[in-house]
């Protein structure tokens, strides 16, 4: 833990300033007995930097047996991470990686060409109660890095930069930010970070990034003089000095952002790419089923079902 001074607010007043260029306030979306909020993409913004995808998983509780099982599914064109406050995931992929996450850990699986994944509860923890709540995102790739081969990394809570400041503590998820580099590989800028923040408590967003965004998971924020609650997305004009500051209950907010793409990204379910055709070439190999031959594998070790194409 240390004292950063570009944790510090040093911003001019904000109340003049149109500061918030997009509001968003995510739609519940159903995935199989689990609600989550989906703030991107949405009608108002497609995307934040690189990042094309964000959802808000809980909080929710589960009886004894319950819990999560997403089935083996496919990604082309992306970086998934996850990240948890409450709860665990059990990550299986075709490239045989087995690897549970925990709260203030990181899992990050590249897509690139293609790669399989599933994500469950793990056996352990359904023997009892157990909560749930964490984000899950989407980076979509650099156009030249697309075809990248799958990859996966795994970051204990220590291993992620960890800052505070009088009344902040900010863990840096990925990308560079205050002065910070997390020690996951990205292929374009970005900062991605889980902020905490005390009551009363204010923070700059980093300035030397294109794209800005704020996500407020618990408690509320004061922006120019407007106050945002749990479960609003606020993305902030390129260039503005910007600094947010905790309600009476204090906040926590995941930050993110970074550059832009060099072009707009297609989504479709699982599959993002620059060009239709990508995709198109992606469903097909889905759709086959060749899981011995073909551009797709199923995890070695959960391959007994998988999600059909819609």
């Amino acid at each position: 833990m240390s004292w950063n001074p570009a944790l510090e607010p040093h911003c001019p007043d904000a109340t003049q300033m149109d500061a918030i260029e997009t509001l968003i306030v995510p739609r519940a979306r159903d995935i199989g007995d689990f609600e989550v909020r989906r703030a991107l993409p949405s009608v108002e913004r497609k995307m934040v930097g690189p990042f094309v995808f964000f959802d808000q998983m809980g909080p929710a509780e589960f009886l004894t047996d319950q819990g999560i099982d997403v089935r083996p599914h496919p990604h082309i064109g992306l970086a998934t991470v996850t990240y948890l406050y409450q709860g665990e995931f059990q990550h299986r992929d075709s490239l045989g990686t087995n690897q549970m996450i925990y709260p203030g850990e990181v899992n990050w699986m590249i897509a690139g060409n293609g790669v399989t994944h599933s994500e469950r509860t793990s056996a352990r923890t359904r023997e009892g109660k157990s909560k749930l709540f964490g984000i899950q995102t989407w980076v979509a790739l650099p156009e030249e890095d697309e075809e990248t081969d799958a990859g996966f990394e795994h970051h204990a809570e220590a291993a992620l930069p960890f800052l505070e400041g009088e009344g902040k503590q900010v863990r840096l998820i990925l990308g560079t930010a205050w002065g910070e580099k997390a020690p996951t590989q990205t292929f374009s800028e970005m900062f991605y970070a889980d902020i905490v923040l005390e009551a009363g408590a204010a923070i700059p967003l980093p300035d030397d990034h294109e794209d800005r965004g704020l996500y407020v998971t618990q408690g509320s924020i004061d922006v120019a003089g407007d106050t945002f609650g749990a479960g609003q997305m606020m993305i902030f004009r390129p260039g503005d000095q910007i600094s947010v500051k905790a309600g009476p209950q204090g906040a926590r907010l995941m930050a993110l952002g970074g550059e832009t793409l060099n072009g707009p990204r297609h989504i479709w379910w699982n599959f993002v790419a620059s060009s239709r055709d990508k995709i198109e070439a992606a469903k097909v190999a889905w759709a086959a089923g060749d899981w011995d031959h073909g551009r797709f594998k199923l995890p070695p070790d959960d391959k007994d079902e998988f999600i059909p194409l819609p």
